[in-house]
């Protein structure tokens, strides 16, 4: 509601007499069929017989009540749910609203207009006749509903009763307000006296309005009264605690400060001085930096500024134990000798050569530069920065990132391959502290930069709090599973780590905690992924990617005899005369009990069964045991793996894939099937909208090229074709199925089976050629593992051979494919011959493949 200031001119209404017009009041308007709509911002005027202060600015307004004061007065008032719109149309304001009357109105010398008006009868808008000059519209009077029941009477009396508390609570309310609504009869005015009295916003105020009945008014006006009245209520309790609260604080400081008094005069010491002596002995003694230790002496003068009893004191002095808990002048002296380095590295892990190298190369680097650069004079430098300072002497960590050993080692590859331990393994090499850091989960990033001071149990981020676990300046830290990272509307974790692991960025990280320049560059940062691709780009240009495939079985033998045997050995408390494993019971674990591309479950199934020699140790049944093949079966059960290519393969319409997953390669079998039907075809399995489109892919392709296939031409009129993946209930997605779709698509459809030591992958096009894909050696190796003998790749992906174990390249062949005609003639039996009546028939007769449906398992992506 808005009122004017400076003069303002009365105009005089023509028309009736004052005595004329209280009198046509008393017998009640007659409302128009039109009336013009005069929109209100902010504000419900209810038909109740008391006046109501109007203003009016924009000019359209100002031309409606112009002529609606020449006329009958009579205008409707309608609120609006926006009020920030300037000149609402039909379509912003709401249907129901108020037929008005005008009383009085003043013109205000900025042309504005200060009326009087009184609300007469509710109305629904029928149709909008006009916009211009001002809004018109058709309408229906709406009277309420009125019944006169002892509910109704119930909820008058508990209406006045809360209205009565509400003006208690609210002191600009004149109690005269309760006086009125206590003697007012008719429900229809009393809800309104007190709707019109009381805070309501637009949309609770215009849904009183708009209710028809007036026991549904009373509900909803009930509603609004006895939440307005717990607002203040609440309000007036916290008021009355803060009052109290401040007192308590004034009488105890004023107790603190004869108390202070007393021990003055008996000679006795303050504890708080003493705190606070020994917090700043402390603090000249932590060898702080400049910004760290002007901020620590800052905060120390304010917690000796308050009573130790204050909320903030305890705050301020948590701060100060963090800073001074930091590791600010403690780091270890790294060890660079390289052979001592080499050796550690072969002691705790077996081949992974590329990456042992890559760490040698870290430490030759470091060694040469700190050898080469003690004593030598600093590099040149540009005279004058360019701030127009003198330039300071870079640092010997400057010097290192410019040399290039500052990268950040990331280690992508499956579960098990020894990602982790290999941290360690660096660590023990350098000599530095070690904290492992998993980031799997992680969604908010003030896990990486730590919670504001505001908060109430902030703390430092998990950077900070691992360098102080680790109590040196210089630990490695490994940030585990950093493929794992969430990102939501709670945060990205991933950005934050950006600051981190930049070595131009990190030597001036601001945790939000400390709120001081920390420097991360002496820290080693090592990263670990089971997948790249879920890695942001910025993240992934930080860091040096350094690739850990799966193990071959000969490897995987080495690895349990000279480091997982071993170890479990000491673990279930044997000695290494008690139980022995040979060659043929390891790879009989291998081949039948574990299918991994790391040693976790191999290691895993040889615990077990050390554990079951202890047992049969302790119980003095035998003092030596050799696990052979036979053994093994005995110990761990029946066989959880078994060569199933060859089995599935026997019947035409199956092809073995070959698949690149979370956890290092897999094999895929991709089942066909047909039923009679008119050219749909079903894809199931889980599978993902780029997989689907390649199923979709392959069968236009051998559409194509059924003339060629010897397929009969009504073949696809008269049949339904039904492709399943199975393992159904894990995920699977990519476009590298193409080839071992079409293959298995053209297989039912000439009854050849497909070779079942033969996997293939590939991405197939419209035209048939076979495009490259990636994780080449990820799928080979899990063709190793499957005991498939033969490998159909892209011919682009020939290259990547190169990077597979000179066994597997010996033992395997592989076809490099361009086209997919190519692909059958290499896996398909027998050749391409034509399909035999009797061979069809039995094919038409063949069921369609249920699919098998398993546990939740990590997502496929071929």
């Amino acid at each position: 509601m808005h009122y004017f200031d400076g003069e303002s001119v009365e105009v005089k209404l023509t028309g009736d007499s004052d005595e004329q017009r209280d009198a046509h009041l008393s017998e009640g308007p007659t409302i128009p069929a039109v009336l013009p709509i005069l929109p209100l911002r902010n504000t419900v005027v209810f038909p109740f017989p008391v006046l109501t202060p109007l203003a009016v600015e924009q000019p359209r307004s100002v031309t409606l009540v112009d002529q609606a004061a020449l006329g009958d007065r009579l205008i409707g008032l309608v609120a609006m749910p926006d009020g920030t719109v300037p000149e609402p149309g039909p379509d912003q304001v709401y249907q129901v609203g108020t037929a008005a009357l005008i009383h009085r109105l003043f013109k205000a010398p900025d042309g504005s207009i200060r009326l009087f008006i009184q609300g007469v009868e509710r109305f629904k808008i029928k149709e909008w006749v006009a916009t211009e000059p001002y809004l018109k519209a058709e309408v229906e009077v709406a009277p309420d509903v009125v019944e006169t029941t002892i509910e109704v009477q119930a909820l008058m009396r508990n209406t006045v009763d809360l209205f009565r508390r509400l003006v208690e609570l609210v002191p600009h309310l004149p109690e005269e307000l309760v006086q009125a609504a206590g003697s007012v009869d008719d429900p229809r005015n009393l809800v309104y006296l007190v709707a019109s009295s009381i805070r309501m916003d637009v949309p609770d105020a215009q849904q009183v309005l708009e209710i028809d009945n007036i026991q549904g008014k009373f509900q909803k006006l009930t509603i609004i009264l006895n939440r307005e009245l717990e607002v203040l209520e609440l309000g007036k309790k916290i008021q009355s605690e803060a009052q109290s609260e401040m007192s308590k604080v004034q009488r105890e400081y004023y107790l603190r400060e004869q108390l202070k008094a007393i021990q003055r005069e008996l000679g006795e010491g303050d504890e708080q001085t003493r705190v606070i002596e020994e917090y700043r002995s402390r603090i000249e003694k932590a060898g702080m930096s400049e910004e760290a230790n002007k901020e620590a002496l800052r905060e120390l003068e304010r917690m000796q500024a308050m009573p130790a009893a204050a909320a903030e004191y305890s705050v301020i002095k948590t701060y100060l134990d963090w800073l001074l808990a930091m590791p600010w002048q403690n780091q270890t002296v790294d060890n660079l000798e390289i052979n001592r380095a080499r050796q550690i590295l072969d002691e705790d892990h077996y081949d992974l050569q590329e990456v042992k190298d890559r760490i040698l190369e870290y430490l030759a680097v470091r060694k040469l530069r700190l050898e080469r650069d003690e004593g030598s004079p600093a590099p040149e430098e540009p005279a004058v920065s360019g701030d127009g300072t003198e330039p300071s002497s870079p640092s010997v960590e400057v010097i290192g990132r410019q040399a290039g050993v500052g990268a950040i080692l990331c280690f992508v590859g499956p579960p098990g391959v020894g990602k982790t331990s290999l941290g360690q393994s660096i660590a023990r090499a350098l000599g530095r502290k070690f904290v492992r850091m998993s980031l799997g989960g992680m969604r908010d990033e003030a896990e990486i930069r730590g919670h504001r001071r505001t908060y109430i149990g902030a703390m430092p981020g998990r950077i900070l709090q691992s360098i102080r676990r680790a109590e040196s300046m210089n630990p490695l830290i490994m940030l585990d599973e950093v493929d794992k990272i969430g990102q939501d509307w709670r945060g990205d974790p991933s950005s934050a780590l950006l600051e981190v692991l930049d070595p131009e960025q990190n030597r001036t990280f601001r945790d939000h905690y400390l709120d001081v320049d920390w420097d991360l560059s002496p820290v080693m940062f090592i990263t670990t992924a089971n997948m790249l691709d879920p890695v942001p780009a910025p993240l992934r240009d930080r860091m040096e990617i350094i690739l850990l495939d799966g193990y071959i079985e000969d490897e995987k033998v080495r690895i349990a005899q000279n480091y997982l045997v071993p170890r479990q050995i000491r673990t279930n408390s044997l000695r290494p005369d008690e139980v022995e494993f040979t060659e043929v019971g390891l790879r009989e674990i291998i081949r039948n009990y574990t299918r991994e591309a790391g040693v976790r479950n191999l290691e895993r199934e040889i615990g077990s069964i050390c554990r079951k020699v202890a047992t049969k140790v302790a119980a003095g049944e035998t003092e030596t045991f050799v696990v052979g093949k036979s053994d093994v079966r005995k110990f761990l059960g029946k066989p959880k793996f078994y060569d199933e290519a060859a089995e599935r393969t026997e019947i035409p319409g199956v092809a073995t894939g070959l698949a690149a997953t979370a956890v290092g390669g897999d094999v895929l079998f991709f089942e066909a099937t047909r039923m009679p039907g008119s050219k749909g075809l079903l894809v199931t399995g889980q599978l993902g909208e780029v997989m689907k489109e390649s199923a979709q892919i392959a069968l236009s392709y051998v559409r194509s090229r059924a003339k060629e296939l010897h397929v009969p031409e009504d073949f696809f009129q008269k049949s339904d074709i039904h492709l399943h993946v199975p393992a159904g209930a894990i995920p699977k997605d990519g476009p590298s199925a193409g080839v071992t779709m079409a293959t298995a698509i053209v297989s039912l459809l000439t009854g050849r089976c497909v070779r079942p030591d033969l996997g293939m992958t590939g991405e197939v096009t419209l035209r048939g050629r076979v495009l490259p894909v990636g994780g080449i050696k990820q799928k080979v190796l899990a063709a190793h593992r499957a005991g498939l003998k033969t490998v159909i790749l892209p011919k682009r992906n020939e290259i990547d051979l190169e990077e597979l174990p000179e066994e597997v390249r010996t033992e395997m062949t592989f076809i490099p494919v361009e086209r997919i005609e190519e692909v059958w003639e290499s896996a398909l039996c027998d050749g391409m011959t034509p399909m035999g009546e009797q061979e069809r028939e039995e094919l038409e007769q063949q069921p369609v493949v249920e699919p098998r449906r398993e546990g939740p398992g990590v997502e496929v992506v071929t």
